[in-house]
C-alpha cells in the first residue's frame, strides 16, 4: 500500500479524537464504515479503487482502530452521531454510506435519523445483524456466543499463525497480513492486544442485541443496497436465520435490493475488493 494514496488525521468529535483517511476523488461522498472490533484499513483495497470514481472517506469509529477509546458511547444512536457530525464536519454533502458488518447497522441508523442527509446505502454483509430475532437466544446466549476470544498473553508471532489458520487462509497476502494485524498493538511487554478493549466489545454486543434492523427498514428513505455473503461456512449455525434476516430486509426496504454474493466469506472487502467496487459504483451511477 502507497501511503501517498492516502492523508491521514484526526478530528475531534464528542470529544473524542476521530481517525479518518482521506482518499480525495471526485463527485459523490462516499463514507466508508468498518465492522465490529475491526478498523479503518478493512477498505485498503477498495477505497483506492473506488477514489476513481468518487471521494472517499473511511474512519476508525470510537473504540476502534487509532480513535479514542472512551469507555461509554457505544450505542447506536451515539455512534450514529458520531459519523453524522464526521460527515459535516468534513464538508461531505449527502453522502452514501457503506457499512461492513456491525457498520451496516451503524449506516442503517444513519440512514434512519439523518433521512435527509443520506443519499444512498450499502450494506456490506451487515445491516441486518439481529441476534434477539433467534428464537433459541437470550441475552446470556447471545453475549457468550458472540464475545470476543481471549487474545490473554499472545504474541504478535502467535497471532499471526492463529489468524493465518482462518477463513482468510487461501487469500492471504502481505496486505491482508497487515490489515489484520492492524486490528492490535502491541504491549510493552510483547503481548498483542485488540486495539477494542473487552468491555467495550461487550457494550457492542449488548448494543446490538437490543438493535431491531427489522423495525428500521421501513423508515429508509433513501435507495438501499444489501450485499450478502453466501458461501464457505454451509450449514453454520447462523445460516438459516441469516437467510431470512437478508431476505426480510430486501422485502421490508423500501428502495431495497439484496445482491447474493456467492463463494464469499465474511471479510467481502478484503476478499472481492475489485468486484465489490464494481457493485458500489454500479449502485452511485444508479442514484437519481
Amino acid at each position: 500500500m502507497h501511503h501517498h494514496q492516502y492523508e491521514e488525521n484526526t478530528i475531534s468529535i464528542n470529544g473524542n479524537q476521530i481517525c479518518y483517511r482521506d482518499w480525495g476523488g471526485q463527485g459523490n461522498s462516499l463514507l466508508l464504515l468498518h465492522g465490529l472490533a475491526s478498523h479503518k484499513g478493512i477498505w485498503d483495497l477498495v477505497a483506492p479503487l473506488l477514489a476513481r470514481y468518487a471521494n472517499i472517506h473511511s474512519l476508525d469509529l470510537r473504540g476502534h482502530g487509532r480513535s479514542s477509546k472512551p469507555s461509554c458511547g457505544y450505542d447506536f444512536d451515539t455512534i450514529g452521531n458520531d459519523v453524522r457530525q464526521f460527515w459535516e464536519n468534513r464538508g461531505l454533502r449527502n453522502p452514501v454510506l457503506i457499512g461492513h458488518s456491525w457498520g451496516g447497522n451503524v449506516a442503517l441508523q444513519c440512514s434512519v435519523d439523518f433521512p435527509d442527509q443520506v443519499q444512498g446505502l450499502i450494506m456490506v454483509d451487515g445491516g441486518f445483524i439481529e441476534p434477539s430475532a433467534r428464537q433459541d437466544w437470550t441475552w446470556e446466549k447471545a453475549r457468550e456466543e458472540l464475545a470476543p476470544p481471549n487474545f490473554d498473553s499472545i504474541t504478535p508471532d502467535e497471532l499471526k499463525v492463529r489468524i493465518k489458520k482462518g477463513d482468510l487462509s487461501p487469500y492471504w497476502n502481505p496486505n491482508i497480513e497487515r490489515i489484520i494485524l492492524s486490528n492490535f498493538y502491541t504491549t510493552s511487554d510483547g503481548y498483542a492486544k485488540p486495539h477494542l478493549d473487552r468491555e467495550n466489545h461487550i457494550k457492542i454486543i449488548r448494543a446490538l442485541w437490543e438493535h431491531k434492523p427489522s423495525t428500521l427498514y421501513a423508515k429508509v428513505q433513501c435507495p438501499a443496497l444489501v450485499l450478502a455473503a453466501s458461501g464457505s461456512r454451509r450449514g453454520n449455525y447462523m445460516d438459516q436465520t441469516r437467510t431470512n434476516l437478508v431476505h426480510q430486509a430486501g422485502t421490508l426496504l423500501p428502495k431495497g435490493q439484496v445482491i447474493w454474493m456467492k463463494d464469499t466469506i465474511h471479510d467481502v472487502p478484503l476478499q472481492r475488493p475489485k468486484e465489490l467496487t464494481d457493485l458500489i459504483i454500479n449502485f452511485v451511477n444508479s442514484l437519481p
